[in-house]
């Protein structure tokens, strides 16, 4: 699966890239069929790699992880301007062929490579030094809960440009009052600043989503000043939204164990009962987890 020839292919620009009809013949050599049920879409366009890296604003000691490099079409974009470039993917053909893949297109590089085959919300320590970026085109069905995840245990992230559907970017990227603010707009500005960065079009994968896609970029801040922890904060986050039509006073009645207590939290909070969860910002979910009642 990894014999030295199995991954070369001319390159238009000369820079080990892979184009399309790269991307296809090795695929086809390694016998993968990109399926839905793993999110697999490969990028098949060397300029957008080249987008995704230059808006990831990376530095040459950056140590990055990439999620789901599939073929390795943005790892071999990333690798000349990062010192370790640490690939996880779950499936197991892709992540034996990419060392070779690498190896052939660009040997120069090889050594800043390190394949982890893993899944990614299973993941809690990576080999190495700590990574300081998350660069990566994420399976769509699973690219807010990766995110989110990899943010929370690897603390020593500071920059974020992954590439997601583009309703997902936009749900990210959303503010406290926009229509699709949510659970993945608040709990995402708990690790930092957020914001949709670019759309990618849909040809420039194969093989084609029914959707396009967005660039999202996260700068690492420090979180709301609370004394909740983190799980409490987000614990008022999915209640409030859990049922968004309603009043935060009646959709926080179960996480306050009744109603009259959601309101006296709120209260406390300086929020108003009758408002609802699109109105508040990360740091007012903050202060009413710290003003949960504690007593019976």
């Amino acid at each position: 699966m990894t014999d030295p020839d199995h991954g070369r292919g001319a390159s238009a620009t000369g820079d080990g890239l892979l184009g399309a009809g790269d991307v296809r013949a090795l695929a086809e050599r390694l016998g993968v069929r990109p399926t839905k049920q793993r999110g697999q879409n490969f990028v098949i366009d060397g300029n957008t790699v080249r987008r995704i890296v230059r808006t990831a604003e990376l530095r040459a000691d950056d140590v990055v992880i990439e999620v789901g490099p599939g073929l390795g079409s943005l790892t071999l974009a990333l690798l000349p301007h990062v010192a370790r470039v640490v690939a996880v993917e779950i499936d197991e053909v892709l992540a034996a062929a990419l060392p070779g893949t690498v190896d052939s297109r660009r040997p120069d590089l090889a050594d800043r490579l390190e394949v982890v085959r893993a899944d990614a919300l299973a993941l809690t320590s990576l080999p190495g030094p700590d990574p300081t970026a998350l660069v990566a085109n994420l399976p769509y069905n699973v690219s807010v809960p990766v995110l989110l995840h990899l943010l929370e245990v690897f603390p020593s992230i500071r920059r974020v440009l992954v590439m997601v559907q583009l309703e997902v970017a936009d749900r990210l990227a959303a503010g406290p009052g926009s229509r699709v603010y949510g659970v993945p707009s608040a709990k995402a500005r708990w690790y930092g600043d957020v914001a949709r960065v670019g759309v990618v079009g849909r040809t420039v994968f194969w093989p084609a989503p029914n959707v396009d896609s967005g660039l999202v970029a996260v700068t690492r801040t420090a979180p709301p000043e609370t004394t909740a922890s983190r799980a409490e904060v987000f614990a008022v986050v999915d209640a409030a939204f859990a049922q968004r039509r309603k009043t935060l006073r009646a959709a926080l009645a179960g996480w306050a164990g009744s109603a009259a207590r959601a309101e006296r939290a709120l209260r406390a909070a300086g929020v108003d009962p009758s408002a609802r969860g699109e109105m508040l910002a990360v740091a007012d979910f903050a202060r009413i987890a710290e003003s949960r009642p504690r007593e019976a």
